[in-house]
């Protein structure tokens, strides 16, 4: 990067109001709230809060137009009308189903979690800040007039759909999550101002069976809109690396974005009970990290970084989303760092479950960079890699 970008303080807005926590389908649901709580425990405990250039900002839930920047008004008001009857079954919308129960919050706390993504991406754009994260977002699989995933409002989409307001041009979304990002891509498909860029298992083998390296935006409108690279079950964390630095970069050099969008489900993790990936914490780190690093290269700075899955709620999303956090702040935490004997005790307090000791799985988080390695035809990861360097490549003038 220019000498003078790096020297640049990273000015960090995180978003965060504890309201985000009545985001919380049932008692049995994956998606556990405390993951929520547990992080910005775990953040307050290593200071991030209190670090030059960090400021800590609620936002106020996302109103009925700010919505309707990507769900239609029928979806909302069946969102709304659902928090009065926990009974609902709404097949049409997605809501009482067994992915996505009604709740009495539903739509006062999908609004909120919206709100603060909103509220990131206007922090960025405006210059109030270089980095913002909102570890509560990254509800990747809302559609515009569904539920969908343990997803009610896509609060993610709405951020990229607020950059355009208010004037971007060019948005990238990289999307790290073991699911395919199928709603983001889906509200961009035929805009050719956003490049959704996902990196996520088989659709062979995972929900939502979405994100073939063939997806890659509408042929009229905006060919070349859509990235997807699903990687085999089991991928690992040299694999999930390789693959990552052998599309994300050059796609990114090559679409100059204004601003980053990315989102950090946490799911990738070989402990995660959901999916078949075997990623670490350090790999999980090592991404963040150079998404960092290409948003300085690129876009000045401007990086939204949102949450997303991830249901290991003790072990695994904390360190991640922390990690997210210290990064974005310009103060990575050492992995071999032990993590704060009082969030240690405050994780036994309310789970009865003992706390990981260090912020790393003990991994090196190494890999074979594809363009000096070549391509294995006869490997699995590496056929996947260059299936979508040729699917879409070539539409933004790159090489495959």
């Amino acid at each position: 990067m220019p000498a003078a970008e790096s020297d640049q303080p990273c000015r960090l807005s995180l978003f965060w109001d504890e309201g985000v926590t009545a985001y919380n389908f049932s008692p049995t649901h994956p998606m556990d709230p405390t993951r929520l709580a547990l992080t910005m425990r775990l953040v307050e405990a290593f200071g991030l809060p209190a670090l030059p250039g960090v400021t800590v900002a609620a936002a106020p839930p996302a109103g009925e137009s700010t919505l309707h920047l990507v769900h239609r008004l029928d979806y909302i008001e069946a969102v709304r009308k659902a928090a009065g009857n926990p009974d609902t079954l709404d097949e049409r919308h997605g809501l009482g189903t067994e992915d996505n129960p009604v709740f009495p919050a539903i739509h006062t706390a999908s609004a909120l979690i919206a709100g603060q993504s909103v509220a990131a991406a206007e922090a960025v754009w405006h210059g109030r800040a270089r980095h913002a994260v909102n570890f509560a977002g990254g509800l990747h699989h809302a559609m515009p007039g569904r539920a969908s995933g343990f997803c009610v409002y896509n609060d993610a989409a709405l951020a990229i759909a607020r950059l355009l307001e208010l004037g971007a041009e060019r948005v990238v979304y990289v999307d790290v999550d073991v699911h395919h990002g199928d709603g983001v891509q889906q509200a961009f498909w035929d805009d050719p101002r956003v490049l959704t860029i996902s990196l996520h298992e088989h659709p062979s083998t995972l929900f939502p069976q979405t994100g073939w390296a063939t997806e890659t935006g509408s042929e009229q409108q905006a060919p070349g809109s859509a990235a997807n690279l699903p990687l085999p079950a089991g991928t690992g964390d040299a694999g999930w690396l390789r693959a990552f630095h052998a599309v994300v970069p050059e796609l990114i050099a090559g679409f100059r974005p204004e601003v980053i969008v990315s989102q950090h489900g946490a799911d990738t993790h070989l402990e995660d009970p959901l999916a078949h990936l075997a990623v670490t914490v350090d790999a999980q780190r090592a991404v963040a990290g150079a998404l960092h690093e290409l948003a300085h290269q690129h876009c000045q700075g401007r990086w939204v970084a949102l949450g997303g899955g991830g249901y290991a709620v003790v072990d695994v999303v904390p360190r991640t989303w922390t990690h997210l956090v210290a990064t974005a702040a310009g103060h990575p935490i050492d992995p071999a760092t032990e993590t704060p004997e009082a969030w240690r005790a405050e994780v036994y307090r309310r789970t009865r479950r003992p706390a990981p000791s260090r912020m790393t799985d003990g991994a090196d988080a190494h890999f074979r960079d594809f363009a000096e390695t070549g391509y294995d035809p006869g490997d699995r990861l590496d056929q996947a890699i260059l299936a979508t360097r040729r699917a879409v490549f070539p539409q933004h003038g790159l090489l495959p």
